[in-house]
């Protein structure tokens, strides 16, 4: 019978990486910017609140823990910016949402790029991970390789050549990933809001001039050639997200036209997919998963705190079962809780009940 207790991740209850930032840590950022309080203040603040959260989700049950994102602004731009060759910068929009633009800020080229050694994410996850010890299983969440050919990042007098722009990426990847399994890492989830895009009706963010089966082999290529030399013991995860910013969205489409690619081909350890709503279509694209890799069903939703009915639950991962063996399955909230600083319209207390009542589940399906 298949259990509860998994040996490698991703686990049977997991989740996908932000928490809703402490009010403490809105303040501590404001006295920064106002020049109240230094840099290592704030640092040191952070660190606090990192133990805390850490604590909390051991406490809840969880096997796999991270930071949750408390030392960033957004869940992508912070580590792209750091990447040499990549700048960030205030743009005259944000990104359409579904109701909402969000806060203005991206990255864009500036240079050849490439793996940056002093990358302040590989430094914070030692930190991290000391914290977290032998407890649970530090987890790292960074954003895709793909997002960097989102619409306007790609500088087209540096890289006129996207087959350049391609490979630099890839090799700057390659050393980042080497980079974090020489600090210690062992669970790393690539977030990929771009993939989970090209299965929308209307690419979103899209100014390539290719074709959608184009863009989802060029996807597929960037992606494994990342983890080409992969070592055997690091767990690479990616999650697909079509867009979480204060509660809102920001396209729908199911998997159907990524699948017989992405789904078949990626050669990750496992799949978290969005899954908390009709947005993301049903589950029959599962059928081109492989053996191998887990699939992480995001049934639970992070945009709001009601708890899904238990029924239902169940009777979805019954479902998805026609098309992936219940022991290949997992499941998750489909999202985190604050992929930006401003994080959902939901209570801390709501987000921890909805972790603890995963985990619970979990417990009820495979033991």
């Amino acid at each position: 019978m298949t259990t509860q207790t998994q040996v490698r991740a991703p686990f049977r209850a997991d989740h996908v990486g932000s928490l809703l930032r402490p009010e403490r840590i809105h303040k501590a950022r404001k006295d920064f910017q106002d020049g109240h309080i230094t840099a290592q203040e704030l640092h040191a603040i952070e660190t606090e609140e990192i133990k805390k959260v850490v604590d909390k989700q051991i406490e809840v049950g969880l096997q796999a823990v991270t930071d949750g994102e408390f030392r960033r602004r957004f869940w992508h731009t912070d580590f792209l910016e750091h990447l040499n060759g990549v700048e960030g910068y205030v743009p005259d929009h944000g990104f359409a949402f579904k109701g909402e633009e969000t806060e203005r800020y991206d990255v864009r080229v500036t240079g050849k790029i490439s793996f940056n050694p002093a990358h302040p994410h590989l430094k914070e996850f030692i930190e991290f991970k000391k914290i977290v010890g032998e407890r649970a299983v530090a987890k790292q969440t960074i954003p895709s390789p793909n997002q960097l050919f989102n619409a306007g990042i790609r500088n087209k007098e540096i890289y006129p050549d996207i087959e350049e722009y391609t490979n630099d990426i890839i090799k700057a990847y390659r050393e980042t990933i080497k980079a974090f399994y020489d600090v210690g890492c062992r669970y790393l989830q690539l977030d990929d809001v771009y993939i989970a895009g090209l299965n929308a009706a209307d690419i979103p963010f899209n100014d390539s001039g290719y074709s959608r089966e184009e863009l989802i082999d060029l996807a597929l290529r960037v992606v494994n050639g990342v983890l080409e030399d992969k070592p055997e013991d690091l767990i690479v995860t990616t999650h697909l997200c079509r867009g979480n910013y204060r509660s809102k969205w920001a396209f729908e489409g199911s998997y159907a036209k990524i699948a017989p690619t992405l789904f078949a081909k990626e050669k990750v350890n496992g799949f978290f997919l969005e899954y908390d709503d009709d947005r993301s279509g049903d589950f029959t694209p599962l059928e081109f998963i492989p053996d191998g890799p887990q699939v992480v069903l995001g049934i639970f939703t992070s945009k709001h705190g009601k708890l899904e009915d238990k029924e239902n639950i169940k009777a979805r991962i019954k479902e998805a079962t026609k098309y992936v063996p219940l022991e290949q399955l997992c499941i998750s909230p489909q999202c985190g809780f604050a992929s930006t600083h401003h994080g959902n319209i939901i209570t801390e207390e709501e987000q921890w009940a909805k972790l603890k009542y995963i985990v619970d589940l979990s417990k009820e399906i495979w033991e």
